[in-house]
């Protein structure tokens, strides 16, 4: 854990607190992969990390290696009575549709945003089978049009060797998480695109994740 991570959870609320330090645990000692491009993140203030998908594992090492507390997506599908609604209540996770365009959610995420929080989004919207990167889809550009935050592309490797969609476990594998410089709001939103513009808006945070580059092999 770098210095700047030590002891974030002590900022944390306790129950994120700790599932923070548990699986920042678990991706050093399981998946020894490179973190890259923390010093890219905004130190205050409200932004969101647009990242690729392609593993279950995505949103809990994301939000492991990052210093500060952030809130993320899940399909509304996942909320049924029982402990997994419980977990993602307690560590404030955002219901929402398949395709991100559900309304009560881009409430809900313009909220945390104005209270200074940061949120994690899939610009894919599903995982990846391969971990090739797929096509965006406008709900994500949607949000961060009308959020007008700064927002971090990230891209993970491996994740879908680790455990990929119809993969079994696979510990051992190098899961690399690298952010690359914030975006900000006039690099991703451009109005004259008219109907386009959210679309096209994704299409863009899409694009600067695809040119994040994987770091070089490290020898475990």
């Amino acid at each position: 854990m770098s210095a700047r991570e030590s002891f974030a959870q002590l900022r944390m609320e306790p129950m994120y607190g700790f599932f923070h330090y548990f699986l920042n645990c678990v991706h050093e000692a399981l998946f020894r992969g490179e973190v890259v491009g923390l010093e890219n993140l905004p130190g205050d203030g409200a932004f969101l990390v647009a990242a690729n998908h392609a593993s279950h594992l995505d949103p809990p090492f994301i939000g492991a290696v990052m210093p500060r507390q952030m809130a993320f997506f899940a399909r509304k599908s996942l909320w049924s009575p029982g402990l997994g609604a419980w977990w993602m209540n307690g560590v404030g996770a955002i219901p929402v549709d398949r395709d991100g365009a559900d309304l009560s959610a881009i409430k809900r995420v313009l909220a945390t945003l104005a209270a200074g929080k940061s949120i994690a989004l899939f610009p894919e919207g599903t995982r990846s089978p391969d971990g090739k990167l797929q096509p965006a889809k406008g709900g994500v550009g949607m949000i961060v049009c009308k959020s007008k935050v700064p927002v971090v592309p990230c891209r993970i490797f491996n994740s879908h060797i680790a455990f990929g969609r119809g993969g079994g476990f696979q510990p051992g594998t190098q899961v690399h998480i690298v952010f690359g410089p914030a975006l900000q709001p006039a690099d991703y939103d451009s109005p004259t695109d008219g109907k386009e513009r959210y679309q096209r808006a994704s299409e863009r945070i899409m694009s600067a994740i695809a040119s994040l580059g994987e770091p070089p092999l490290v020898v475990v």
